[in-house]
């Protein structure tokens, strides 16, 4: 966890409070002993987080771009109109943030209540299956009004001067919505508001939430993991696959590809229905779709030729985002504008919250700053997540998600989608071999092992 790193994207302008960064009458100047470091350390990365997120100080980029388009999830904005820049942070405030806690009953085996300093990927983990829920749970489009107004960005805009009449008139009327009477309104509010309260209360710090840190922590055990250690994004997509499992959500399925390759067959098997299952969804006999792709972007950092590619992914609609971040540090990547990522980042440690209590905060699960960090500063391993609400969406998350992959100078895309069932997810052999198109040649073998997790191209 290194955010000093942050430190350089940022200039202070404004100094509030002085006394923020009072480390005490125990660090006199003169640190000499490895625990007085390791202490102001960590009173340095606190009071940071704090000043990011709590507004303590006023902070800006040192660089500015204007005119360039932004992708958001699935939306493009070049934010020409006020009215668009709002939009935007309607739908990021809108985001389920999930960040360090404090307080909470001690995790099973050991006496942590906090999961600062070490909980991080979990946390992302558990902003993109939130996201995931709400996708499949929520009305589209949904946004909670409650914050939208108060969340701060420097993202770039361009002067609506710069427009012609018809293009400014077109952006004007694409933005218009279709008005509902006043209690229709109400009573989806309602509904909704209830639903959304729900999927949080799902990711409460107590050991009965189905995806709460003491879940997941327990089913990191079977991957030799336990509370206080640092958990990958590979092995996190796995411990979701199993938690959703194991809920009471029975019409959606988490699928994780193996060897950056996803076989389609399997996936048909998993979400396929039974005949005792009686939910909407899947008396249609699709359970939704939840597919997490643990890739690797190079060896140890990210390769350039890869970010044309992660753009790609993220703009499209059935892109769920990224979790990765830099070395040792964990974010939940959202969007992209021009080379800097959008991210959620949950190295915020906050008070546990009683989500069994009746009307519990929400506030804490809302993010009101927007962050972005150069993509040349991501981590190569990371987890990329897409939704598929249907068949049909599965199959054009298929046929979508392979364009982008196989659009490029690439020879190899970052993953694959295979016909048919993986033979060796039951019995794992020292001798699997993996057939990889190029464009300059009609095929070639690459003999791996299926032990490896990544494939290193």
């Amino acid at each position: 966890m290194e955010a000093t790193d942050d430190l350089a994207s940022f200039e202070v302008v404004n100094l509030s409070n002085p006394g923020l960064l009072d480390l005490g009458t125990d660090v006199d100047g003169h640190v000499q002993e490895s625990k007085d470091r390791t202490k102001l350390k960590t009173k340095l990365i606190s009071a940071w987080n704090n000043l990011r997120y709590g507004g303590v100080w006023s902070v800006f980029y040192k660089n500015f771009f204007f005119g360039v388009c932004f992708h958001f999830f699935t939306v493009s904005l070049c934010f020409f109109l006020p009215g668009e820049r709002e939009s935007f942070r309607r739908a990021f405030s809108s985001l389920l943030w999930m960040t360090y806690r404090r307080g909470f009953p001690p995790l099973d085996s050991s006496a942590l209540t906090s999961d600062a300093g070490w909980g991080c990927m979990l946390r992302s983990a558990q902003m993109l299956l939130a996201h995931g829920l709400m996708l499949h749970m929520m009305p589209a489009g949904w946004t909670w009004p409650a914050t939208y107004h108060q969340t701060k960005d420097d993202l770039e805009v361009v002067d609506t001067h710069m427009l012609d009449d018809s293009l400014r008139e077109s952006r004007r009327d694409s933005g218009k919505h279709r008005r509902r009477s006043l209690g229709t309104a109400l009573d989806c509010e309602t509904h909704e508001e209830r639903t959304h309260r729900r999927i949080v209360s799902w990711f409460g710090d107590l050991p009965s939430a189905p995806f709460g840190l003491h879940r997941l922590v327990e089913l990191g055990r079977a991957s030799g993991k336990r509370a206080g250690d640092w958990y990958g994004p590979a092995i996190a997509a796995h411990i979701l696959q199993k938690a959703v499992a194991a809920s009471e959500v029975s019409d959606l399925a988490v699928y994780v590809a193996e060897n950056c390759t996803v076989y389609v067959g399997d996936v048909l098997n998993l979400c396929g229905t039974s005949r005792t299952d009686l939910s909407a969804r899947c008396r249609s006999g699709w359970k939704s779709l939840v597919l997490l792709v643990p890739v690797r972007l190079g060896s140890d950092m990210l390769n350039p030729a890869y970010t044309r590619c992660v753009k790609r992914l993220l703009e499209l609609q059935c892109c769920m985002g990224i979790i990765g971040g830099k070395p040792k540090h964990s974010l939940f990547f959202v969007g992209f504008q021009d080379d800097q990522l959008i991210y959620l980042d949950p190295h915020y440690c906050q008070a546990a919250v009683d989500v069994q209590q009746d009307n519990f905060p929400l506030e804490s699960f809302h993010c009101k700053t927007v962050r972005k960090m150069p993509f040349n500063r991501m981590d190569p391993s990371c987890t990329v997540g897409f939704y598929a609400g249907s068949r049909a969406d599965f199959q054009a998350l298929c046929s979508d998600v392979t364009k982008a992959l196989t659009s490029s100078e690439e020879k190899y895309p970052i993953f694959t989608f295979v016909e048919g069932h993986n033979e060796e997810e039951m019995s794992c052999t020292s001798d699997s071999f993996t057939h990889i198109k190029s464009k300059d040649r009609p095929g070639r073998i690459k003999k791996k092992s299926c032990l490896e997790e990544f494939v290193f191209l």
